[in-house]
């Protein structure tokens, strides 16, 4: 099944985002390669697709995992989870209806 993992920021998360980036887009590599990544990216803190020091209020993951406790756990082992970049994370079994 699909998952959505909601993450919210805590303020000026930029900096601590920068230092765990690494660790944190590698994990997207393996789900991507094992074919359950549906989307993943960032919330810009603006109305700006490069939103420079202004960073990002949070970030959304879309991908498939056999559980909701699966899903859970592969939220909680993210390296921006370690480095103190989110104030809370949210995961919810997600739909696809379209495409």
């Amino acid at each position: 099944m699909w998952y959505a993992i909601i993450s919210e920021d805590v303020s000026d998360s930029l900096p601590l985002r920068k230092k765990a980036r690494a660790g944190h887009l590698a994990r997207f590599e393996r789900l991507k390669n094992e074919g359950r990544l549906l989307a993943a990216g960032p919330h810009p803190a603006v109305d700006s697709e490069e939103p420079g020091a202004a960073g990002f209020s949070g970030s959304l993951v879309i991908a498939e995992f056999p559980s909701l406790k699966d899903a859970e756990a592969w939220a909680g082992d993210d390296p921006y989870r370690e480095a103190g970049v989110y104030a809370s994370v949210t995961v919810k079994p997600f739909k696809l209806v379209s495409p």
